[in-house]
């Protein structure tokens, strides 16, 4: 039976974005936790739909549930463990006897928080989190995501730290291990997106060793410069005229919509591709605010036709520079399901869908809960994701205000999604409990 969404779960898969990395290092700017782990996911799912071409359609929708879910468990296990720094996590791993205590204490702390949602996912994190590594092809394809995403943030601050010993040496790192998981599809595309790492689509082009060769403009694969292109949206900050603490950025709050959509989900007993599909459409929600910035609501309202016109040329640009290059790699797949989570064919990402005969339809919040929550039909919910959405930013809100910025837009903001939410039902859930429970 499903249980409960709770405030304390909530604030706790936000207390991300609090979370600094690379702390011992001088950094061009603040790299995020919550934003690590949100392109980490990004890499992740690309890497699953390039796996899955070859599976049948069950085989590659468990796939895709147990990296959603791994990737959730490994985000909450080190929300838990944020003290410890990797290098000590790792040797702590290599000895059973340490790690079990660790894992043993892990799971007895989050246990009130996470235990509420659901006895079933309860008792998988528990699985997961006793074990070293979330096992089969769904473990590697994280760990391979993570090594991703992680050295993207490296080679950022790698240049400034040159007067750093350890820089060569973390860097061959990286290197080594990404070269050691080549053999999953994408990792070698996303490896030729580093220069100087002697890859090119995963063959060794020299550059490192050809000053000339490396002197050229570095051209990665379309996979590469697709997940390059979704790692700057760590950059662009959310509510930019309005100053925060913590402040977030579009990446950042991308994830945590994914992982609010994935618990409610659970909540509304949703079938396993509705699960998927909720959390993946949460985590790409916002991807054409990288073409377009974040534009307020009031903006985007301000005379008729505005949105609209903003719509259309998300979508231009969304062609242009994400659609038509990885077409011409002929990555079908991944282009077809993002048109699905972006609501490209229906007219919005917040639309409930379902796919028949492989197009896209809309239908309404009842008829996608009590007729086709179906695996077979590939359901996705909209209106729950416009929920987690506005979720996500009444407690950015919230968390500002607590920290004692009390700006008249960020308190008008609160209080409207407040009372917008008040009465909101979703199904035999009632929202409007759960926005009450933040006074």
């Amino acid at each position: 039976m499903p249980g409960n969404i709770r405030k304390s779960l909530l604030q706790f898969i936000f207390s991300g974005s609090y979370m600094k990395r690379w702390n011992d290092k001088l950094r061009p700017t603040e790299l995020i936790e919550i934003d690590k782990q949100a392109h980490k996911m990004i890499a992740a799912w690309m890497l699953c739909r390039l796996e899955g071409r070859d599976k049948s359609p069950e085989e590659r929708l468990r796939l895709e549930e147990q990296v959603v879910e791994g990737g959730i468990f490994d985000y909450l296990f080190r929300l838990v463990i944020t003290d410890i720094k990797p290098p000590i996590l790792y040797r702590i791993k290599a000895n059973p006897e340490h790690y079990a205590r660790l894992s043993s204490w892990a799971i007895a702390e989050a246990e009130p928080l996470v235990r509420p949602l659901s006895e079933e996912f309860w008792q998988r994190f528990q699985e997961t989190v006793r074990k070293t590594t979330v096992p089969g092809r769904a473990g590697e394809i994280l760990a391979a995501a993570h090594l991703y995403s992680s050295m993207w943030e490296f080679r950022l601050l790698r240049r400034l730290n040159a007067f750093d010993p350890e820089m060569e040496e973390i860097d061959q790192s990286f290197i080594a291990q990404l070269r050691d998981r080549s053999y999953l599809r994408g990792v070698p595309e996303l490896l030729a997106g580093f220069p100087d790492t002697g890859h090119s689509n995963g063959e060794d082009t020299g550059a490192a060793s050809d000053p000339a060769r490396s002197a050229r403009p570095h051209c990665p694969s379309a996979l590469a410069g697709f997940a390059n292109l979704c790692g700057q949206l760590r950059f662009q900050k959310r509510w930019s005229q309005t100053p925060r603490i913590p402040e977030t950025s579009v990446m950042g709050h991308m994830f945590i919509v994914a992982c609010y959509a994935y618990f409610l989900s659970l909540r509304l007993g949703a079938c396993r591709a509705r699960r998927v599909n909720n959390f993946f459409s949460g985590l790409f929600h916002d991807l054409p605010e990288l073409l377009t910035r974040d534009i307020i609501s009031p903006v985007k309202k301000s005379f008729s036709g505005l949105g609209q016109l903003i719509r259309e040329y998300e979508i231009s640009e969304l062609d242009r520079r994400v659609f038509t290059p990885l077409n011409a790699e002929g990555l079908y797949c991944i282009t077809e399901r993002l048109r699905y989570y972006l609501g490209l064919d229906t007219g919005s990402e917040f639309d409930d869908a379902v796919m028949r005969e492989n197009k896209a339809g809309k239908v309404d919040f009842m008829e996608l809960n009590e007729n086709c929550n179906m695996d077979s039909l590939d359901p996705k919910d909209g209106e729950a994701l416009k929920i987690c959405d506005i979720l996500a930013a009444y407690i950015e809100a919230y968390t500002a205000m607590r920290n004692g910025i009390t700006s008249d837009h960020i308190q008008q903001a609160f209080w409207r999604m407040r009372e917008q939410n008040a009465k909101k039902m979703l199904g035999a859930f009632h929202i409007g409990a759960l926005f009450s429970d933040f006074d």
